[in-house]
């Protein structure tokens, strides 16, 4: 595929012009919107006989590199954090939350339901259930239309959604030949039966088993999909580049102009109160240029300084019924709307999740790409999402790769994550999803538009896409 997407796409140049033409554009829409943001006044996407769900609030520990000052902490710790500052936020009595879901990757093996543990640490009450699922980068995607789907089921009116990860100490194992020793040794009754199985064990037993973010399918790390799928669709590295520094610079803007309005502050025990992300870097194009690739090598495009960096952080998002948002004295911020998960090739198109799920959220909505007013898409990498923006904007790979006539378009850039993204503001996997559709809410008052489409990829070749409409002012 690689090959073919190589040759036919050559023709769909995404040159540094535009990329750099796309940052100027960026960077100055904000002042743009700030000065003539107008509310719209499009239909709204409720559905007679379906409950409308809200989000009245989100929130999220800063996202700060790994190795850090969260370097000495357990998830639960970051989890229940986010909990509390969503508490602080809202003031919601913990008693009316009727249930709580979180996202997570790479799994704490002591606190495998790391949602139950941190509700329990920020004081929820043990009747109050609480459980954790896991889809890659999305699982905080999946935690909140999990808790989308409770309350239009009539199951629960209150849930508090989110996500967490602490990539600055995940489990390493022993070797399996280790472990099945271990685990046999356990059961052995007799001295004579314990000193046979201890004469068994080799030096070689003692290597450990270090976690790769990888893909099980294909032994491939996604940094290779990216670097392969930047090669595919022709994305230069200085292209990458230019988006990375955008991304960079446009997040530190919005950091200063405190737009960030989902960040809350978190004391971690021992040290100073963390107040704001910490991965906001903006560089230049000369130093970037320095870095040399990180995964194909020695030509490849995709370097650390293009990439999103290892994260630790958490997120939490306060997801009601509008009927007892409202009856509890909320304004909601947003409704969450239609919803749609993809799955493709584990290979070939591991990232490319955001480019079948937009097309397919659109039309659920009954929508078009020029109706969106923000999109916030998931950045794993600036190749990733740049092939990403081709793919959408290809008649070519529309017909022979997504079964549609035409294609969908690309999203406009002075529309697209203009207040940075995950390749500045970071990505703890389980976390990122809560943090795009609080950003597409914030971002909807602040723009002055109706409806935002969150974007997201996955692992595994999965994908995820959601519409958000904002609450009537």
């Amino acid at each position: 595929m690689s090959c073919m997407l190589s040759s036919a796409l050559r023709s769909l140049p995404l040159s540094s012009a535009w990329a750099a033409g796309g940052l100027a554009r960026s960077l100055s829409c904000s002042s743009q919107f700030q000065a003539a943001a107008q509310p719209k006044t499009k239909k709204t996407l409720g559905k007679t006989g379906v409950k409308n769900v809200v989000v009245v609030e989100g929130v999220r520990i800063p996202f700060l590199q790994s190795g850090t000052s969260y370097a000495d902490l357990m998830p639960h710790d970051l989890a229940r954090a986010a909990l509390q500052g969503l508490l602080t936020r809202t003031s919601v009595p913990r008693d009316a939350v009727d249930y709580i879901v979180y996202g997570t990757v790479i799994q704490e093996v002591k606190t495998s339901n790391v949602a139950r543990e941190a509700a329990l640490g920020a004081g929820f009450s043990d009747k109050t259930p609480a459980h954790t699922v896991t889809m890659a980068c999305i699982s905080s995607n999946q935690a909140m239309t999990t808790a989308v789907g409770m309350i239009a089921a009539g199951q629960c009116d209150v849930v508090v959604a989110g996500g967490v990860e602490l990539m600055s100490d995940v489990p390493i194992r022993h070797s399996r030949k280790m472990r099945k020793t271990m685990l046999t040794l356990n059961r052995a009754k007799t001295l004579g039966q314990k000193l046979s199985l201890i004469s068994k064990i080799r030096p070689d037993y003692f290597a450990p088993e270090l976690p790769a973010v990888a893909e099980f399918s294909t032994s491939e790390t996604m940094g290779h999909s990216a670097d392969r799928l930047a090669a595919a669709f022709g994305i230069s590295r200085l292209e990458q580049d230019e988006y990375a520094l955008r991304s960079h610079t446009l997040a530190k803007k919005a950091q200063e102009e405190g737009l960030l309005q989902d960040v809350v502050p978190f004391k971690v025990p021992g040290k100073d109160t963390v107040t704001k992300d910490n991965g906001i870097r903006p560089s230049s194009m000369e130093q970037m240029g320095k870095l040399k690739p990180a995964f194909v090598k020695p030509y490849g495009t995709v370097t650390a300084a293009n990439s999103s960096f290892l994260t630790d952080g958490a997120s939490a998002i306060l997801i009601m019924s509008e009927e007892k948002a409202l009856a509890m004295g909320y304004k909601p911020k947003a409704y969450l709307r239609d919803f749609v998960y993809v799955s493709q090739d584990p290979k070939d198109q591991l990232l490319l999740g955001p480019t079948y799920a937009t097309p397919k959220v659109l039309e659920k909505a009954g929508l078009t790409l020029s109706d969106i007013d923000v999109f916030e898409f998931h950045e794993a990498f600036a190749g990733q999402i740049l092939a990403n923006l081709k793919a959408m904007d290809s008649d070519w790979f529309a017909q022979n790769y997504m079964g549609r006539k035409s294609k969908v378009g690309a999203p406009p850039l002075d529309k697209f994550n203009t207040w940075g993204g995950s390749l500045s503001l970071g990505h703890p996997f389980g976390a990122t999803g809560c943090r795009l559709v609080i950003t597409a809410a914030h971002r909807l008052k602040k723009e002055g538009g109706q409806y935002g489409l969150v974007a997201a990829c996955a692992a595994g070749g999965q994908g995820h896409a959601m519409i958000v409409e904002l609450y009537p002012q």
